[in-house]
Formats: structure tokens, C-alpha cells, sequence
């Protein structure tokens, strides 16, 4: 089973880039659960949003997980919020910051010794720039396709226009944009 945990501010996403994903794979024919956990439902509280994929039919639906991923949505959470808990050895790390690797590998210790397993991206200039938003979901989807292999960009930018097809033309191709880029921009 493949775990996903999504580290983010109410507000940034996260629940609806977990539920996008959650489509995307779930037309595979792949079991999926997608879900989130809110501690104060106010914008801008720290929350967690989890995935679970899997060939089989999945029956834990606890939000405790040994994530396979862990995606940190709000630069500051890395600071602040215990991402490592529940890692195994081979945990993988897509934080959005400013900072280069080895600046925000040094000023947050838990990172050390993951340097191999933590890779960076700034989602919220990315999301800014392209969808006028600071809004990280879909940056944050495009850096996993490549970080994973899980789909091959074009495949998953397709799967993501039917998952976005409700909003404006303008909004979906700014968010296919948003997406190539992040997928272009991790590492």
C-alpha cells in the first residue's frame, strides 16, 4: 500500500489536491482513500490530508500511516510541525520553500541524515505565478508525478483536466502550467 501524508494550512489545497489525486488514480482501478484531519477549521490552521492507494480493497481508514510520502504544502510547517513521525527508512520528502536544500536541510534537524529523501520546490511561487494563487496542490501534485514515477506527466496533466473540469478553461490551463513547471523545478 502506498501512504501519503499532506502537511498544509486549511485553505492551501491540500484536501482537494488528496481527493484529485485520489481520482486520477482511482480511474486506474486502483482502491483509494483520500481524507484529512483539521485541528481548528479556520483558514490558515495547520491540518494533515492523507492518501492511501492500493491494488486490494483498503479496510484501515485510521489516519495513523508510516507515509511512503510525506508533502509539506506550507513552508513554515517544516518548521513547526513533527513530519518525520511514523517515517520508515525510505519515507520521501517534497517541502515547499525558498531555501535551497542544503539551507533548509541545515536549519531543520529532523532532516538530517534524508538529504537523499527530501526534495524541494517553492509550490507557492510556482502556484502564484501561474494560477494568480497562492493555492499549492496541483504544484505539489506535478513534483510528486516526478519524484514517484507514479504517472508520466502528460498522462496525469490529462487525468487532472477531467478532475478540474468545473472551473474556468483559463483556471485549468493555468493549473496544467503550474503543474509541468513544479514537475520541471523539484529536486
Amino acid at each position: 500500500m502506498l501512504e501519503i501524508r499532506w502537511h498544509s494550512r486549511a485553505g492551501q489545497g491540500a484536501v482537494t489536491g488528496a481527493k484529485g489525486l485520489g481520482s486520477v488514480v482511482a480511474e486506474t482501478g486502483k482502491e483509494v482513500q483520500a481524507f484529512a484531519f483539521y485541528g481548528s477549521a479556520k483558514r490558515g490552521a495547520s491540518m494533515t490530508a492523507y492518501n492511501r492507494i492500493d491494488d486490494k480493497q483498503i479496510i484501515n481508514h485510521e489516519k495513523f500511516m508510516e507515509p511512503n510520502f510525506v508533502f509539506i504544502l506550507d513552508p513554515a510547517l517544516a518548521f513547526t510541525d513533527d513530519f518525520t513521525a511514523n517515517e520508515t527508512k525510505d519515507t520521501k520528502y517534497i517541502i515547499t520553500t525558498h531555501l535551497s536544500k542544503e539551507e533548509l536541510i541545515e536549519a531543520i534537524p529532523a532532516l538530517h541524515g534524508r538529504e537523499d529523501r527530501t526534495f524541494i520546490l517553492d509550490c507557492l511561487q510556482i502556484s502564484q505565478e501561474t494560477i494568480g494563487r497562492p493555492i499549492p496542490n496541483t504544484p505539489m501534485l506535478g513534483a510528486f508525478m516526478k519524484v514517484s514515477g507514479m504517472f508520466e506527466l502528460d498522462y496525469f496533466q490529462n487525468a487532472m483536466k477531467s478532475v478540474l473540469k468545473k472551473l474556468p478553461q483559463k483556471i485549468i490551463d493555468a493549473n496544467m502550467i503550474a503543474i509541468e513547471r513544479a514537475y520541471n523545478e523539484v529536486h
